[in-house]
């Protein structure tokens, strides 16, 4: 194999921009050949965002895609360039890859595997692609693949390795989730060596609604040797030598621990979330509780301490030891705060709501009233100031039911919405690495709503030590209740978990969108019916 220069152009495209798109493909192409390169790769549908869902319906986003596409080509004079963009032949589309040559066009690839689980619904939009695209670079036989053809044992860079490509291109718009980028990585060392073939792998980064894309694109030799690797949740060019007479490889970008990359992942769904869609400030109430700690903590660290606002909304049932942790909280981290009481409020709607409540006993109706109310409150704020209101709960709760419509859940995103509490509590002591901003006293203390006299998570849930792993086994794995005991689990425990978990699904219809971090989020990855009487219990 000739001595070839690869840059691996690791941006972060937003859907639907295409001028915007261009500039960015336009300034990696620019910085590759300022950097010697003989070939610049861009994300999957680098021209569109990824993923462009029912946008791609519309002939016009299409056309105008394509004329992006034939705008920015010029730019590519003098290097060869791979850009993803969506194809059209008749009324067929195609996840595609236009190999750029000389500043034209010369060859396109239609992506041949289209995944249709989890958050993708590719076979909603696209044909597949027939054939394969071999490109020469620098007298280097270069074939070009897009995502999910590298998963498939047999996928076509078994065709490209078969027809003499010494070098493939894998471009990608891959969502992240925990663990994901070392899973990457044996994938594709592995088809390397299965196929003797050194692989290029270029995947975006940032936010798009709930997914978020952690870049880390890398590159293989032909013994599936690591040569290079770009840096987690951060725009970067990857440049590398690969090839006999050179000096082969590139920088490699050192890997997150589990905690910190999920953290990363929160902070970059977050501030994506804002700015790609005009949003300016954000508000959350502060209860000194751990959720709202460290979604106070993720915000101030993507949009800045000076964009967000707490407010304390105290009730009769909120001790002291939770406003002196809000505060605490709010002055470690720099945030502005308010303070609401709401019992004035309170005490109104129970007033008007007599004659329905007259002879009953104070439960749940009269709990959840007091979270409606900061409900209310949070949302009134955001309407006079303009800023987003950041729902608190995690997926543990989420997962059970034990969060308020209209209360709790109110809000334009939920920032721990794919983040089970017991993960809550990791991701706080990980913050609190170099200095505590959450304050331990929040760490240690047993979770409570605080919503009457004593009141403990516990009352209600099982302890989440025990309650987040089956959670993960019956919505992550979709594992049976029994498969579930089997695993040592009790049994009305479990029975009493699941049917939580299936009487939730219309709560969990009406939730704000939130940040993907686990291999199985709800929303887009899981969409049970709300009317369904199956029921697999013990």
């Amino acid at each position: 194999m000739a001595a070839v220069r690869i840059a691996l152009a690791q941006n972060n495209p937003t859907v639907g921009d295409l001028e915007g798109n261009r500039r960015l493909i336009e300034l990696a192409i620019g910085e590759a050949k300022a950097a010697g390169a003989d070939l610049v790769a861009l994300p999957e549908l680098a021209i569109t965002g990824y993923p462009p869902e029912d946008l791609v319906l519309r002939p016009s986003f299409v056309t105008d895609n394509l004329r992006t596409l034939a705008a920015l080509a010029p730019a590519a004079d003098g290097i060869t360039a791979v850009v993803g963009f969506v194809d059209r032949d008749g009324d067929r589309i195609f996840n595609a890859a236009a190999v750029i040559v000389g500043g034209r066009v010369e060859a396109v690839y239609h992506k041949h595997l289209l995944p249709n689980y989890g958050v993708f619904d590719e076979k909603r939009y696209f044909t597949a692609g027939k054939g394969i695209v071999i490109a020469d670079v620098a007298g280097v036989p270069v074939g070009v693949t897009i995502c999910e053809d590298l998963w498939s044992p047999d996928g076509p860079h078994v065709a490209c390795a078969a027809a003499g490509a010494q070098l493939i291109v894998n471009i990608n718009g891959s969502p992240y989730h925990m663990g994901k980028g070392r899973e990457r990585q044996r994938l594709i060392a592995s088809r390397a060596r299965e196929n003797r073939v050194a692989f290029a792998y270029v995947n975006m980064v940032g936010g798009q609604d709930e997914l978020v894309f952690d870049g880390q694109s890398c590159a293989f030799d032909a013994r599936g040797m690591l040569l290079a690797r770009a840096p987690q949740f951060a725009d970067d060019l990857l440049v590398y030598d690969v090839g006999a007479g050179a000096q082969a490889g590139g920088p490699i970008a050192r890997e997150m621990g589990s905690a910190e990359e999920v953290y990363a992942a929160l902070v970059i769904g977050v501030r994506d979330y804002f700015s790609k869609n005009g949003f300016h400030g954000a508000c959350l109430g502060l209860s000194g509780g751990i959720d709202s700690s460290l979604t106070a903590a993720v915000a101030a660290d993507a949009l800045g301490a000076g964009n967000i606002l707490g407010v304390l909304m105290p009730s009769e049932y909120t001790s002291r030891e939770s406003l002196t942790g809000a505060e605490r909280l709010a002055d470690a981290l720099g945030i502005p705060t308010v303070t609401l009481p709401i019992h004035d409020a309170y005490e109104v709607m129970l007033k008007t709501l007599d004659t329905v409540f007259a002879g009953t006993e104070p439960g749940l109706a009269e709990e959840n009233l007091q979270s409606r109310i900061r409900g209310n409150l949070l949302m009134a704020i955001s309407n006079k100031t303009g800023r987003l209101v950041l729902s608190t709960g995690n997926k543990s709760e989420m997962s059970t039911g034990y969060a308020t419509l209209y209360g709790d859940m109110a809000g334009g995103f939920a920032v721990l919405k794919d983040v089970p509490k017991t993960l809550v509590y990791d991701l706080s002591r990980w913050r609190n690495r170099d200095s505590e901003v959450i304050p331990q006293e929040v760490i240690d203390r047993p979770p409570t709503a605080e919503l009457r006299a004593d009141q403990l998570d516990s009352d209600s849930l099982p302890p989440y030590e025990i309650l987040d792993p089956i959670l993960q086994a019956y919505i992550e794995g979709d594992q049976s209740p029994e498969e579930i005991v089997a695993d040592g689990f009790p049994a009305d425990v479990v029975q009493r978990v699941v049917e939580m978990v299936d009487r939730a699904e219309y709560k969990r219809r009406q939730a704000p969108p939130g940040v993907k971090i686990t291999r199985r989020a709800f929303g887009r990855d899981r969409r049970p019916p709300i009317t369904n009487r199956y029921r697999p219990y013990l």
